[in-house]
C-alpha cells in the first residue's frame, strides 16, 4: 500500500482569526493559497502513483486542500475522518489505514500531526517529526498488513510540486 501526506495549502493568518472570534477549525485557505495548491495538485499527480482513495481532516482548510487535490487525482469525492484532526494519535490513522488497506491513499492533514505520522510509521517508534511545508507532500510505502512499517519514497516541498504542475 502507498500513503501519500499531503500537507494543507496557506490558510488565514492563525492569530488574526483567533482575534476575531472565530473558530480554528473553520479557517479558510488563502486565494494565494488555493491558487498555488491548483498548481501543486497537477504536480503531485505527475508524480503520485494511482490514488483510489483522499480522506481529510475535517478542519475546513484541510477540506479545502483536499477538495483541489482529488479531481487533480482523478477523483471526485473526499473522506472527511477525525484521526486527521490535529490532536489525534499517530496509531488511530494507522487503524484506519489498516481496515482499508486500498492500493493507495492520499490523506489530507496538519503539521505537526503529519510530520509525527510519517516518522513514526519510518522510524517504527515515535521520532521528531519530519516537517512538511504547507502544500508540501511525501510519499511511503507501507510493509505489510498488521506490520507498522514505512519506507519513505520522496518528499516534496510546494515549489517543487508546482513547478511540476506547470
Amino acid at each position: 500500500m502507498e500513503l501519500l501526506v499531503v500537507r494543507h495549502a496557506v490558510a488565514e493568518d492563525r492569530e488574526a482569526w483567533a482575534a476575531s472570534g472565530k473558530d480554528d477549525a473553520l479557517r479558510p485557505l488563502t486565494l494565494e493559497g488555493a491558487r498555488r495548491m491548483k498548481r501543486a495538485a497537477r504536480g503531485l499527480a505527475r508524480v503520485a502513483p494511482s490514488i483510489d482513495l483522499v480522506a481529510s481532516s475535517p478542519l475546513l482548510r484541510a477540506v479545502e486542500t483536499a477538495r483541489i487535490l482529488a479531481p487533480a487525482l482523478g477523483l471526485e469525492r473526499v473522506l472527511e475522518i477525525p484521526e486527521l484532526e490535529p490532536g489525534a494519535r499517530p496509531g488511530a490513522l494507522w487503524a484506519w489505514l489498516e481496515a482499508r488497506r486500498a492500493g493507495a491513499v492520499a490523506v489530507v492533514g496538519h503539521e505537526p500531526h503529519l510530520g509525527r505520522l510519517v516518522a513514526w510509521l519510518v522510524c517504527g517508534a515515535p521520532a521528531p517529526p519530519l516537517p512538511l511545508k504547507k502544500g508540501g507532500a511525501c510519499l511511503l510505502r507501507l510493509g505489510e498488513r498488521g506490520r507498522r512499517a514505512a519506507e519513505l519514497r520522496w518528499l516534496a516541498s510546494p515549489s517543487m510540486l508546482r513547478r511540476l504542475g506547470r
